[in-house]
């Protein structure tokens, strides 16, 4: 059996080939895809395959596809650009015969109103169209995603409002991807996933707790958000898209539970505290 790892050269898809080594996975039965192959030597030096590839090239998809029997499909990192890059994947997928798909998604792809879920609505109907036996694993939202340290001296900004969102660290999310891909079958098609739910007035709390320094919440209208997230550098189609992510969540888009995350992992979510703590550190 090879399993195709995509975006391996990122965080959460090295996480995922990691948990899949520490699962007992041989090695050479993993195939490590991505652009900057340079930055996972460390794997290859474990024996484990390393193909250089990009959505962006049909070609390089169908030659690191080759042979292999299933495609952890880690989605593309920049919205407005994946669906032409996930269509290749799609495709060279099918073209290569691989026998099962497991694919990050966003929560509530089918039915979310948020901006950034309409690339992943699209791929999971591409997918689903292909006919090959597919996994949606809905991602919800990562602790990595909030730059805590600098939350300590300038607080946390948002438009989420009393919106639960349910947080976990990238390594249970990766763990739940090897779980998945590992699977003999395809028993659910479709995993809400996420970690303990929080307010972000809440997360700022947990934050001041921690860290024992006071930590704010200051909740955006959504206008006033993007207005934000541009002047502190972010790009504005970017700022739109997470803005509206959060306003999305101020009514309920990233209030998954904890079920689905556990029933992959095996066990209970890493608690917010401990995740906090450890993005502290």
């Amino acid at each position: 059996m090879t399993i195709v790892v995509t975006g391996a050269t990122g965080h959460l898809g090295r996480l995922a080939i990691e948990s899949l080594l520490s699962r007992g996975v041989p090695a050479g039965e993993i195939v490590a895809v991505g652009r900057s192959v340079e930055k996972i030597k460390d794997l290859a030096d474990k024996g484990v395959v390393v193909k250089k590839a990009s959505y962006d090239e049909p070609e390089s998809l169908s030659a690191a596809f080759a042979g292999a029997d299933k495609l952890l499909f880690i989605s593309a990192s920049e919205p407005g650009r994946r669906i032409p890059q996930h269509t290749n994947v799609v495709n060279a997928a099918k073209a290569a015969g691989i026998s099962k798909i497991v694919y990050t998604s966003a929560p509530f792809a089918a039915t979310s109103d948020a901006i950034l879920v309409t690339d992943h609505r699209a791929t999971e109907e591409a997918l689903t169209a292909s006919g090959i036996p597919s996994v949606f694993l809905r991602n919800g939202w990562y602790v990595e995603n909030y730059n805590l340290p600098t939350a300590l001296d300038h607080g946390l900004v948002g438009g989420a409002g009393e919106g639960k969102i349910n947080i976990a660290p990238r390594s249970d999310y990766a763990e739940a991807a090897a779980a998945a891909i590992l699977a003999d079958d395809v028993d659910q098609k479709v995993y809400e996933l996420g970690g303990e739910g929080v307010t972000l007035a809440e997360l700022a709390a947990l934050v001041s707790e921690v860290s024992g320094r006071e930590v704010t919440y200051t909740n955006l209208p959504e206008e006033k958000h993007v207005e934000f997230l541009v002047s502190v550098g972010l790009p504005q189609e970017f700022a739109v898209v997470l803005a509206d992510v959060d306003r999305a969540a101020s009514q309920g888009a990233l209030n998954t539970g904890t079920a689905d995350l556990e029933k992959l992992l095996g066990r209970p979510v890493t608690p917010i505290a401990e995740a906090v703590r450890k993005a502290l550190a």
